[in-house]
């Protein structure tokens, strides 16, 4: 495989580091590509990282359309069939937001965050409120996840951390009301991005799934019928697990991007491919650390590369 420069590390040289090892083991491993059974080990190579056996088979057909000759020629093939297959929406979340023309006219942003306890969801909430201040902006957070024990109380201990307003609602209240009230406090109070934590719950959960829509459907009333992102946030540790629950999310919620929560060293981003190609829903950031800082806008052509030409 072809080696990088060192001017062309990034951070997502750092991150992702199961798959990128399987893939650098792997692929350093394999015949030559003219060499007899070469794809068939290329695509065992690609299960054994986390891409699924169905993209594992879609990727080795691209590679062989491509007809390459050397290890770098198929390095190239693999970069350009990955991306052929990822999302094509926009991913450009900060900057700037997603703006529609009737948040626009508003002047607010109500930016939804779902996902099952344990992903990663109040943590990125308090880095995207973060970074959202440096760039300019004045985000509210609410604290909509009534029901789980400690929620309200975490995560306003991050609005305080990353030092701008919150909106709280009473244990055990409906998280729908809740969600209602903030979204006027925060055009009451000069906001102009509105990050909602709402409750926590396991994809399988049909009802409380059925509660994460009507939460939807209670924000678009709250900006008279006006758009709104809804970011569902996956552990990236998890691997091909999280395309599981995203599709369960997506079914009862309008998810419009995706987040990827604890993309380090140990996660299994080449499941990033499957998920992507899988829902049409493109990852629009990524925690890559545990810092405050460590939120990025996700660049997939520098994750691809970096997993495919380390």
């Amino acid at each position: 495989m072809r080696a990088r420069s060192p001017a062309a590390a990034s951070v997502w040289d750092r991150v992702s580091g199961r798959t990128r090892s399987v893939l650098a083991v792997g692929l350093r491993s394999l015949k030559p590509p003219l060499a007899p059974g070469y794809y068939e080990e290329l695509e065992a190579v690609l299960v054994g990282a986390d891409i699924g056996p169905v993209m594992a088979a879609r990727l080795g057909a691209a590679v062989k359309a491509r007809a390459p000759r050397t290890r770098e020629e198929a390095a190239d093939a693999l970069v350009a069939g990955a991306l052929a297959v990822m999302s094509k929406k926009p991913r450009d979340l900060i900057p700037p937001l997603p703006l529609g023309e009737r948040v626009g006219e508003m002047g607010l942003n109500v930016i939804l965050m779902y996902g099952i306890n344990g992903a990663g969801k109040t943590t990125t909430i308090g880095k995207l409120a973060h970074r959202l201040k440096k760039v300019g902006r004045k985000p509210m957070i609410v604290a909509a996840d009534t029901f789980r024990a400690a929620g309200i109380e975490q995560m306003s201990a991050w609005a305080r951390r990353a030092g701008v307003d919150h909106f709280e609602g009473k244990s055990g209240a409906d998280p729908a009301s809740v969600v209602f009230d903030g979204i006027n406090a925060a055009r009451s109070r000069g906001s102009d991005v509105v990050l909602v934590d709402t409750a926590g719950r396991l994809q399988t959960q049909r009802n409380l799934l059925e509660e994460l829509a009507k939460v939807g459907r209670v924000a678009t009333k709250a900006l008279d019928g006006g758009p709104y992102e809804s970011l569902l946030v996956l552990d990236a540790v998890l691997g091909l697990t999280s395309l599981m629950q995203a599709r369960e999310f997506n079914k009862a919620v309008p998810v419009t991007g995706l987040v990827l929560a604890k993309l380090d060293s140990s996660a299994k981003g080449g499941a990033v491919i499957a998920i992507e190609a899988e829902l049409g829903v493109p990852v629009k950031l990524a925690g890559v650390g545990e810092g405050i800082d460590d939120l990025a806008p996700f660049e997939p052509a520098a994750f691809i590369r970096s997993l495919f030409e380390s």
